[in-house]
């Protein structure tokens, strides 16, 4: 009885630990300052959704601001007149070489309750940690955060805690694979 006891407290404080480890100081910081949201609404529900969206672009703009003030601007974004399609460009600086790329996605209907699945097309197929079409996988820890954090979380959240930490794992890989390479980019 004691032992069992005693093991299940050592499997509870292991757990700790590794949750501990997964949102480190600099995410709890970033978490922190990106406003929550307090509208549960998607596309489908007409008016809330227009309050929604409204809270979506000041929680982004937030976010946004706080990138450029800590020099960590990574990605640009708009929208459709509805707000249900994304798109834009993101960037990962990797020894002093900016690798741009384009980012997309469409707000799913069931949104907040299911998370926007990130695109980032021109990388399709190059790594195991995407699906089809370029979506980027987030299964494993972005989506069970998306879950508990429904509906305060937002497509700030989405870039925050799903593209970002993913950008920043999976760039690195690639190019030091050669799978992709810096391309000079021309003003026209």
């Amino acid at each position: 009885m004691l032992l069992l006891v005693l093991q299940e407290e050592s499997e509870y404080t292991t757990a700790d630990r590794v949750k501990e480890k997964m949102v480190d100081r600099a995410t709890r910081t970033t978490l922190a300052s990106i406003p929550l949201l307090r509208t549960k609404a998607g596309p489908r529900d007409k008016d809330a959704w227009v309050v929604r969206l409204k809270e979506e672009y000041q929680t982004l703009i937030k976010y946004v601001q706080n990138n450029k003030e800590a020099d960590n601007d990574w990605f640009r974004l708009e929208s459709n007149k509805e707000g249900t399609r994304w798109f834009g460009k993101c960037w990962h600086i990797h020894e002093l070489l900016k690798y741009e790329f384009d980012v997309e996605f469409d707000i799913p209907v069931t949104y907040p309750a299911t998370s926007p699945e990130i695109k980032l097309p021109e990388l399709d197929g190059k790594t195991a940690k995407m699906y089809r079409g370029g979506r980027i996988c987030l299964t494993d820890h972005f989506k069970p955060l998306w879950a508990r954090n429904e509906p305060k979380f937002g497509i700030a959240h989405a870039m925050a805690l799903g593209l970002g930490p993913w950008l920043a794992v999976e760039i690195p890989d690639l190019i030091e694979k050669g799978v992709v390479t810096y391309t000079q980019k021309t003003d026209s």
